[in-house]
């Protein structure tokens, strides 16, 4: 399976760690993962925006597991953050589970999610 970054130079650089497009060629297996949210496993659910994203790239990283996958297999991470929020950890959080891994990326932010508490929750597309 090949992956390509697609960044045109006829268009501005992508604004932070991502790529505008990946193609992937020959992929055998594709996951789409619903919106992945900030539950710990024990069904708690962290005060601090940091600590839930940090929870959902958890979530994010046994589901790869589960489907015989990495980080490595991501191409495509949308990200909801509830409006006011800072992004600078949610930012982190992601560039640290992906580990260099420029995907196809999208941040919105949104008034709100389907719990209150949660203040982040992220969907991603694997292939491999």
């Amino acid at each position: 399976m090949e992956q390509l970054r697609i960044n045109p130079d006829e268009i501005a650089p992508p604004a932070a760690n991502y790529a505008h497009a990946v193609l992937t060629e020959h992929a055998e297996r594709i996951l789409h993962t619903s919106g992945v949210v900030p539950i710990e496993p024990d069904g708690s659910v962290r005060a601090d925006i940091a600590g839930q994203a940090s929870t959902v790239w958890s979530n994010v990283a046994a589901i790869l597991e589960e489907a015989s996958m990495g980080f490595e297999d991501v191409v495509s991470v949308t990200t909801y953050v509830v409006s006011g929020e800072e992004i600078g950890a949610v930012m982190v959080a992601r560039d640290t589970a992906l580990g260099g891994n420029l995907v196809a990326s999208t941040l919105v932010y949104v008034p709100e999610l389907a719990q209150p508490a949660w203040k982040v929750e992220v969907a991603v597309v694997a292939v491999a």
